[in-house]
């Protein structure tokens, strides 16, 4: 995903000139050749990302189209508040292009750890959220947010489907179980995940890789009694969405994504992915259980 959004990006400066790129380190080696040919678009500001936010929206209030790109800790949480008010108080927009997800570079400890990125973005206003699935969704997703006017969050990560599902962001049906089937949602690369878990379950199982806005209206029509969530950051960041999206419904929601507990270890990414139980195993057996704990219907 990263090698794609480079590509990306190299090209949109070159093809348009309202395109500007802000660095804090991260990813400016493989930038050189963009900052060379534009330099006066291309700027690194060294290890400081609260300047990195600062600066793009400087930028925007020009009228360039800014993309800032850092780790996703350093990005959202360090820079929270420089996103809050010099974007966001400023009334311009940016788009926000992070790597390591919730733990991709878990080796290198919790510094580099940021499964609450989404969560904080979801406290600011009218922010659209990617996160793909598959390298192969990167390109159109980052076109898309830097032709758009307002801000928009990329979320990147090493973790990835087998192939693009793609799509404009609406819920799209990967596994039909018929009306009235519990429903699955899962957001980008826990797609495969999830429907390996779900295989001989009758659950329908819907994608997308872009939770904000979530698509309501999709969800509202493919939900029956019972919805589980599986978002590949902090678990239940969309709860309150789902729920006030049904909330003239009776229904229950199983929200499950990286838990809240710190685990305090290192490990790789993949073991961060079992230890949360976002891989088929724990997977199934969170929905398996949620279901087996859905009450009788009456008559029966």
């Amino acid at each position: 995903m990263r090698d794609r959004f480079i590509e990306t990006t190299t090209t949109l400066l070159a093809e348009d000139p309202r395109t500007a790129l802000v660095l804090a380190d991260i990813s400016a080696d493989a930038f050189t050749p963009a900052a060379y040919r534009h330099p006066d678009r291309v700027l690194n500001v060294g290890i400081r990302e609260q300047l990195l936010v600062g600066v793009a929206g400087g930028l925007a209030l020009t009228g360039l189209r800014p993309i800032a790109h850092s780790y996703a800790p350093f990005l959202i949480e360090r820079a929270y508040e420089q996103i809050k008010l010099d974007l966001d108080h400023q009334g311009v927009g940016a788009v926000l292009v992070s790597i390591g997800a919730s733990y991709d570079r878990a080796e290198s400890g919790r510094t580099h750890l940021s499964p609450a990125d989404v969560s904080l973005i979801d406290t600011l206003h009218g922010w659209t959220v990617h996160v793909p699935g598959h390298p192969d969704e990167v390109p159109a997703l980052l076109r898309d947010a830097v032709a758009a006017d307002g801000s928009a969050y990329l979320r990147l990560s090493t973790l990835h489907n087998a192939r693009p599902y793609g799509g404009d962001g609406a819920l799209r049906v990967l596994r039909d179980a018929g009306p009235g089937a519990p429903l699955l949602v899962a957001v980008g690369p826990v797609a495969d995940a999830a429907l390996a878990a779900v295989g001989d379950l009758g659950v329908t199982v819907a994608y997308t890789h872009r939770p904000r806005p979530f698509d309501t209206a999709g969800l509202r029509a493919l939900a029956g009694d019972a919805v589980i969530l599986v978002e590949p950051y902090l678990a239940g960041t969309s709860a309150r969405v789902v729920s006030a999206a049904l909330a003239d419904r009776p229904h229950r929601l199983l929200a499950l994504g990286v838990g809240r507990e710190e685990l305090r270890r290192y490990g790789s990414a993949e073991d961060h992915t079992r230890w949360h139980g976002l891989d088929v195993t724990g997977l199934r057996r969170s929905v398996a259980g949620f279901l087996d704990a859905a009450p009788v219907p009456a008559g029966r």
